[in-house]
């Protein structure tokens, strides 16, 4: 199940998930773009979005105006849902519109593959190495791995700090996938002074010592934070 959070509050890009993308919203084109993998809901905290989104054919649940990360979102959206304990769910951001069909497998594969193997992982997420322009944007996240090529952090900065020059830096696509056991534990656990800081949410499951797994994709998408962030995505995709 793929469930995309939606929130129309935005302190850089208000209301963005519904700016034009190609003649439809953005949340609509984003939902769009990923059909083809698995069924798709949305899950947000306006009627406004529900309406349009349906008007589209895609199914909306409409959750609290009080969530402060997506993750928190959707794992309302997967109880009222009822989906099993195993059910795979990814969390796509609706401000991936762009977002390409292979990149969104590879999540859902590894959380798949996990799955089978009986790995304790919390969540799995993706990557891609950037342009160094791209790393020194606070928008762009930023994550470093260890040799099992799960997260050691993310950040809005550039790290880790590039002492000899000669380090290809790795951006932090917002695609999360669970178990909606493992979405439910996250959800459980308390906010975490690190994701208050660089409001980050997935630093929660690493200040709570829960490994999140990462997969290195091939991507021109971006997520799009910002007025600037999609004129430059109209001119390159459109």
């Amino acid at each position: 199940m793929i469930i995309i959070p939606a929130r129309v509050a935005s302190s850089r890009f208000p209301n963005k998930i519904l700016a034009d993308i190609g003649g439809v919203p953005m949340v609509v084109a984003t939902a769009k773009a990923v059909e083809n993998i698995d069924k798709v809901a949305i899950a947000t905290d306006s009627q406004d979005v529900i309406d349009i989104v349906k008007g589209y054919g895609f199914e909306a649940i409409m959750t609290s105006s009080e969530h402060k990360s997506g993750t928190d979102r959707i794992n309302e959206a997967s109880q009222k849902l009822n989906l099993g304990e195993r059910e795979i769910i990814l969390n796509v951001q609706a401000d991936e519109p762009f977002i390409e069909v292979d990149v969104v497998r590879a999540v859902y594969d590894r959380v798949k593959l996990a799955q089978k193997n009986g790995e304790d992982i919390m969540m799995v997420s993706c990557y891609k190495e950037i342009e160094p322009r791209f790393a020194d944007d606070p928008n762009h996240v930023k994550v470093i791995m260890d040799n099992k090529e799960d997260a050691i952090y993310f950040s809005r900065s550039k790290i880790p700090y590039n002492r000899e020059e000669h380090y290809n830096y790795f951006g932090h696509l917002g695609i999360y996938g669970f178990t909606k056991k493992s979405l439910q534990e996250f959800c459980t656990l308390g906010r975490s002074p690190l994701e208050d800081i660089e409001k980050l949410e997935q630093l929660r499951a690493l200040y709570y010592s829960k490994r999140v797994a990462m997969v290195k994709v091939e991507s021109e998408s971006f997520g799009i934070d910002t007025k600037e962030d999609l004129k430059l995505a109209l001119d390159r995709f459109l």
